[in-house]
């Protein structure tokens, strides 16, 4: 009992690790829009829009990660007549972050003679806090933005967007689908 106690509170602390990595993620929809009515998506067809061909396979990973997670809701991605037209954005900047520690005063002790009792006294100083060392950093963020379009009326339904530190230009495959699952973990509760 005892063992079986201590498995499933390294289970929980294993999630609540796993959920603290997560990236916040943001949503805005329409409040009019019903999502009930939605089944089937299509991409729209950047290719045409854009004549630079360097970022492909991060456009292929967003869209294989959005279509996952649309299908686990039961979305289907159709070619004719979809319902809603999906769309995404990438951006990666540059930002500075600052860090703040704590900055404390060294302890410190005196002899101090009493002299009504003739004797040496030891007093303690404890440490105090001084105030705050920021350190100013740079850092590289990305960004991933998913439009949904009403094809009916061309009205934006459903926006999300997340940022999160990134280690280089281009974002890797495991960035993507966290940022892409972070994203639909508010669709189930934004279109209800």
């Amino acid at each position: 009992m005892k063992t079986n106690r201590m498995v499933w509170s390294g289970y929980t602390a294993f999630v609540f690790l796993l959920a603290g990595c997560a990236s916040t993620a943001h949503i805005k929809k329409d409040d009019t829009a019903d999502f009930r009515s939605y089944k089937t998506f299509a991409w729209i067809d950047k290719e045409n829009l854009k004549k630079d061909k360097s970022n492909d396979l991060t456009g292929q990973n967003i869209r294989q990660a959005v279509n996952k997670e649309l299908e686990k809701t039961g979305w289907k991605e159709v070619r004719n007549r979809p319902d809603v037209l999906l769309s995404y954005d990438v951006l990666v900047e540059r930002n500075v972050k600052e860090r703040n520690s704590p900055v404390y005063s060294n302890p410190y002790s005196r002899l101090i003679y009493n002299p009504y009792s003739r004797r040496y006294t030891t007093i303690y100083y404890p440490s105090e806090l001084v105030g705050y060392d920021r350190d100013p950093r740079q850092v590289k963020e990305g960004t991933i933005t998913i439009s949904m379009v009403d094809s009916r009326t061309d009205k934006t339904v459903w926006q999300g967007w997340t940022t999160d530190e990134v280690n280089s230009k281009n974002l890797t495959t495991k960035e993507i689908q966290n940022c892409v699952r972070s994203i639909f973990r508010k669709f189930d509760v934004a279109k209800n």
